[in-house]
C-alpha cells in the first residue's frame, strides 16, 4: 500500500512538473518583444501629424520611428526610406497614411521582417497605377486647382482649404498651423507610376476615413477589398492620426497579433 502510494505521489509531482514546465514557454512567447512601428507620413505634412498616435504607442512601449519624407516623388522617397528600413532589425509594421499608402506598399516587397501593412486613409495601389489615377476614379476628392497651389515644381494647399481637404471638425487654431507647416510635394509625384504591388502573403489592414475630402472614401474602400485587407470605417476626416489615433493604434494592435 505504502509503495502504491508512493509511487502515486511521484507520478503526481513528474505530472506536475511536466505542466509547470509549459508555462515558462507561454510566458517568453507573451513577452516577446514588440514589432517596431514604422508610420509614413503623407503629402502636404510632416512626421509631426503622427504624434497622438506616437503616443500612444511609445506609451504601450512600442519602438517607434516617424521618418521625414522628402515628397520627391515615389522612386526617391522609397530609396531614401529603404536605408531607414535596412536599420531596423527585426519584425515591423509599416504604417502609412495617404500618400505614404504608395511608399509602403514598394517596401513591403523589399524590406525584410515585415509582419503587416496599416494603411490609414491611404492609398493601397498596384504596380503601373498612379496617385492621380486613383484619386480620380471615385468622385468627393476636394483636390484641384481650386484648392492648391503651386511654388515653381511643388504643390501646396491652400490655407483656407486645408480645413475642408484635412481637417474638417477639427480646432480651427490646430488646424492652420498644421496648414502653415505643411510640407509641398513635387507636383509630378502624382503622375508617377508604382513599381510594385504589396506582396500579397503580407497582411493588410484599412482604415477608411468616411468623411475624407482628399481620397474619396469610396476609393480608399475599393482598394482595400481590392487588396484582401481588413477593413475598419472610422468617422473621419483625411488627418486620422489627429482626429482619430486610437482607431489608428486599434489596428496596429491587429496588426501585431
Amino acid at each position: 500500500m505504502r509503495r502504491t502510494i508512493g509511487a502515486l505521489a511521484v507520478t503526481a509531482v513528474v505530472g506536475a512538473g511536466v505542466l509547470t514546465a509549459a508555462s515558462p514557454g507561454d510566458a517568453v512567447v507573451a513577452a516577446r518583444p514588440k514589432p517596431t512601428v514604422v508610420l509614413v507620413h503623407g503629402a502636404f505634412e510632416d512626421a509631426s501629424a503622427w504624434a497622438p498616435v506616437t503616443r500612444k504607442l511609445l506609451a504601450e512601449h512600442y519602438p517607434v520611428i516617424a521618418p521625414a519624407v522628402g515628397l520627391r516623388g515615389i522612386a526617391a522617397d522609397v530609396a531614401s526610406l529603404q536605408g531607414v528600413l535596412d536599420s531596423v532589425k527585426g519584425p515591423k509594421i509599416l504604417v502609412g497614411h495617404s500618400y505614404g499608402g504608395l511608399l509602403i506598399s514598394e517596401l513591403a516587397g523589399t524590406t525584410a521582417d515585415v509582419q503587416a501593412l496599416v494603411y490609414a486613409a491611404a492609398f493601397i495601389p498596384e504596380a503601373g497605377e498612379t496617385a492621380g489615377q486613383l484619386n480620380s476614379q471615385f468622385p468627393g476628392s476636394l483636390i484641384g486647382p481650386d484648392t492648391t497651389h503651386a511654388i515653381g515644381p511643388e504643390l501646396y494647399v491652400n490655407a483656407a482649404s486645408y480645413p475642408s481637404l484635412f481637417a474638417a471638425g477639427l480646432p480651427a487654431l490646430d488646424t492652420a498651423v498644421a496648414a502653415a507647416g505643411q510640407r509641398p510635394i513635387l507636383a509630378a509625384a502624382f503622375d508617377e507610376k508604382i513599381a510594385a504591388t504589396a506582396p500579397a502573403g503580407i497582411r493588410k489592414f484599412a482604415l477608411v476615413a468616411t468623411c475624407d475630402q482628399a481620397i474619396p472614401p469610396a476609393a480608399e474602400r475599393f482598394e482595400a477589398r481590392r487588396a484582401h485587407a481588413s477593413i475598419t470605417e472610422v468617422d473621419s476626416p483625411h488627418a486620422i492620426a489627429t482626429a482619430a489615433p486610437q482607431a489608428v493604434v486599434d489596428a496596429i494592435h491587429r496588426a501585431t497579433r
